[in-house]
C-alpha cells in the first residue's frame, strides 16, 4: 500500500480479567515489530462489588479498544476463551473499526498526527487496504452458555455524558413512564469535567445514578507512543478530533453491561440523534461510516443479535435517531429546562468557584450556539457568557463548524441571517422526523415506549420525510405495518 507499511506491532496481548472486589483489571502487552515490548494494566471500578457471572463481559470490554488498532498489528492475542457469538461479535467490529478507521483517519492524508511520509497514495488505495491485519486468537471458543437473565423492559440504562442527547433521552424515558439509570463512565482525563454538572445533579435527585471509572483514555495515549507512523510530539498537538481511535463506545456498552445484569435493565439507550448517511458510503470501494459506526443503527442491529445469544432481553436503541441535533436541543430545553441547565457540551470546559464553564470558542460550543440562538433559546441557561455570543456573532461566519451541512444552514435560516450569519435558504426537512429503514427506523423503538415517544417529537418537529431519488422529501405520518400472516 505505502513505502512504509502501518503495520508497526507483531501482537497485542490482553491478559485474562481479574475481579477484585469493585475493580476489574487485565494486563495489556504490546510487542513491536522490532521485539521491543510495553506493558499496560487497563483498569475500571465500579460502586459495588463484580460478581464472577460479570467475567465475560469484563474480558470483552478490555477487547474492544484494543480493535482500534487492527490495522497496525498483526494479531491480536486474548489469554482467556470466548464464547462463539463473542467471537463473531469481535470479528465483525475489528473489519468495521478498521475499515472505518483507514477510510477517515488515514486514507485523506490530512490527519495532523500522522507522519507524512506514512500517508497511501489515493491512486494505489485498494479495497483491501481496509481489512483488519490483526488474527483474533483466543485460548479457546466455546458454546454460548445458557443464560435467564429476567430483564426489565420498563427499566432503562442510559449512556451519560452531561450532553444535550443524554440528556434529553434520559428526560423522554422518564416522562414515559421508564425507570431510569443514568449511566456514566468516568474517564480519567478531561473529559470527566464537562460530564461533571449533570452527573452531580442525578447524584443528588436519582438514586439510579451510577458511575465507573477507568483509565482507557490513557491507554488510548500509551498506544499512540508505540505506533511509529505517529508524531513523537502529538501531545503537543491540539485537534478536535481524536488522533487514530473512532469506535469509543463499545468500550463503554461492554464496561456497563455488569450494572444492567445486576438491575435487570432490559433498554440500553446510546444518545444516537440523526445522522444524514444519504451520501455515498465506499471509499474506494470501502464500505465505512464517515468515522461514526457506534452512533449509526447498524451498530444497534448487530448488538442486538449478540444480546439475543448472551443476555436475553437486552435492548440497545437510541430514541433521537429519528431527529436533528437542531430539533434534539429545542426539545431538552423547552421541555425538560431543569436538564438544560446541567447541559455542558465543550471540548475545554473550566471550573470557577466550583461552577464548571464551557469555554465558548471550540467547534463543540459554538455549534451549541448555533442550535440555541437559531432557536431563540437562552444559551446562558448553560453558562455561556454574553462575551462568549458576541464572540459567535463575530466569528460564526468563518468557523469551521463540523455539523451535517443540511443542519448548519437550517438554523443559520433560522436565525434570519443576523449579523454575520451566512445568507442561506430553508431547508425544511431539518425539523422533520426522519424516517429511513437502513438509518432510522421507528420500528425499531419498543413497542412499550413506540406511540408516545413519536408523540412527544410530533410536537416540536414539523411533519415527517423521507427520502427519495437523494433527496428528502415530505411524506405521511408513519404508522406501523401489520404483520402479515403467511398461510
Amino acid at each position: 500500500m505505502t513505502k512504509n507499511s502501518l503495520v508497526c506491532l507483531s501482537s497485542i496481548t490482553l491478559s485474562d480479567t481479574t475481579i477484585e472486589g469493585k475493580t476489574a483489571w487485565a494486563e495489556i502487552i504490546v510487542t513491536q515489530t522490532d521485539g521491543y515490548i510495553s506493558h499496560f494494566k487497563i483498569m475500571s471500578t465500579y460502586e459495588d462489588d463484580l460478581e464472577a457471572s460479570h467475567l465475560p463481559f469484563l474480558r470483552l470490554a478490555f477487547c474492544m479498544p484494543l480493535l482500534n488498532y487492527g490495522l497496525f498489528t498483526k494479531k491480536f492475542l486474548l489469554q482467556f476463551p470466548v464464547s462463539k457469538s463473542d467471537f463473531s461479535l469481535l470479528h465483525d467490529l475489528n473489519v468495521v473499526f478498521s475499515r472505518d478507521i483507514f477510510v477517515n483517519k488515514i486514507a485523506n492524508g490530512t490527519n495532523p498526527y500522522i507522519l507524512p511520509e506514512f500517508f497511501p497514495n489515493p491512486k494505489k488505495i485498494t479495497k483491501k487496504d481496509g481489512d483488519p491485519q490483526a488474527m483474533i486468537q483466543p485460548t479457546q471458543i466455546t458454546d454460548d452458555p445458557s443464560m435467564n437473565m429476567n430483564m426489565d423492559p420498563m427499566k432503562s440504562g442510559v449512556l451519560s455524558s452531561g450532553g444535550k442527547d443524554s440528556l434529553l433521552t434520559y428526560g423522554l424515558l422518564k416522562e414515559l413512564g421508564s425507570t431510569v439509570y443514568p449511566l456514566y463512565m468516568n474517564e480519567s482525563g478531561g473529559h470527566w469535567r464537562t460530564a461533571m454538572t449533570a452527573y452531580n445533579y442525578h447524584k443528588t435527585t436519582d438514586p439510579h445514578t451510577r458511575r465507573v471509572w477507568t483509565n482507557v483514555d490513557r491507554f488510548y495515549s500509551f498506544m499512540l507512543d508505540h505506533l511509529r507512523f505517529i508524531r513523537p510530539d502529538h501531545r503537543k498537538i491540539w485537534h478536535d478530533t481524536y488522533p487514530i481511535r473512532l469506535c469509543i463506545f463499545p468500550f463503554y456498552v461492554f464496561s456497563l453491561l455488569p450494572i444492567f445484569i445486576k438491575e435487570h435493565i432490559g433498554n440500553l439507550l446510546l444518545g444516537s440523534e440523526f445522522d444524514d448517511l444519504r451520501y455515498e458510503i465506499t471509499y474506494k470501494g470501502i464500505h465505512h461510516y464517515f468515522g461514526v459506526y457506534d452512533q449509526h443503527q447498524d451498530y444497534d442491529v448487530r448488538m442486538n443479535q449478540w444480546y439475543e445469544q448472551r443476555i436475553p432481553g437486552l435492548y440497545q436503541w437510541s430514541a433521537l435517531r429519528n431527529i436533528s441535533g437542531l430539533v434534539d436541543q429545542n426539545i431538552l430545553v423547552r421541555r425538560y429546562p431543569h436538564l438544560a441547565k446541567v447541559q455542558r457540551s465543550c471540548h475545554s470546559c473550566h471550573i470557577t468557584h466550583n461552577v464548571v464553564y464551557p469555554c465558548g470558542i471550540c467547534s463543540k460550543c459554538i455549534g451549541i450556539l448555533l442550535y440555541l440562538l437559531a432557536n431563540n433559546l437562552d444559551p446562558t441557561i448553560m453558562k455561556y457568557q454574553q462575551k462568549d455570543i458576541e464572540h459567535f456573532y463575530a466569528t460564526v461566519g468563518a468557523s469551521s463548524l463540523k455539523l451535517d451541512k443540511d443542519e448548519k444552514n437550517q438554523s443559520f435560516f433560522l436565525l434570519k441571517q443576523r449579523g454575520t450569519v451566512p445568507k442561506v435558504q430553508c431547508i425544511d426537512h431539518v425539523q422533520k422526523l426522519h424516517l429511513l429503514p437502513t438509518t432510522c427506523d421507528p420500528a425499531l423503538y419498543p413497542k412499550q415506549f413506540r406511540n408516545g415517544l413519536l408523540q412527544i417529537l410530533e410536537e416540536y418537529t414539523t411533519g415527517y420525510c423521507t427520502l427519495k431519488n437523494g433527496e428528502w422529501i415530505t411524506t405521511t405520518k408513519w404508522q406501523e405495518q401489520p404483520t402479515t400472516l403467511v398461510s
